[in-house]
C-alpha cells in the first residue's frame, strides 16, 4: 500500500514539474504551447483526484473511529461528534486547497507573468 501511494505521488509531482517549465516557454502573445497547456490541464486533474483521494481515505478513518468511540462509550456521543466534525472540516480543507491550486492553474495561468 505505501509503495502505490509513494509511486503515485512521484508520478503528480514528475507531472507538475514538467508542466511548469513547459508553461513558462509559451508565447506572450499566442494561445501557448498546446503541450504546456496539457500537462498543466493533467497535473490540475491529478492534484484535485489525489486531495480527494486522501481527504477521502481521511474522512473514513475518522467516521470509522468516532462510531467505534460512540459504540463503546453512548454516553460521549454529543463530545465526540463534535470533535468528529472539527477534525472532518479539517481533512476537508485539503481538498479545497487543491481545488483552488487547480482552478489557479486552470484558469489565471500564473505562468504567464513569468515570461
Amino acid at each position: 500500500m505505501t509503495k502505490k501511494i509513494t509511486s503515485l505521488f512521484f508520478v503528480a509531482m514528475s507531472f507538475a514539474l514538467v508542466s511548469a517549465p513547459a508553461a513558462m516557454a509559451a508565447e506572450e502573445g499566442g494561445k501557448g504551447d498546446p503541450i504546456a497547456l496539457a500537462a498543466i490541464m493533467i497535473a490540475a486533474g491529478l492534484a484535485i483526484g489525489l486531495a480527494a483521494l486522501g481527504t477521502g481515505i481521511g474522512q473514513g478513518h475518522a467516521i470509522k473511529g468516532a462510531t467505534e468511540g460512540v459504540s463503546r462509550n453512548p454516553g460521549a456521543s454529543g463530545k465526540i461528534l463534535t470533535t468528529m466534525l472539527i477534525g472532518l472540516a479539517m481533512v476537508e480543507s485539503l481538498a479545497i486547497y487543491a481545488l483552488v491550486v487547480s482552478l489557479i492553474l486552470l484558469f489565471a495561468n500564473p505562468f504567464k507573468a513569468m515570461l
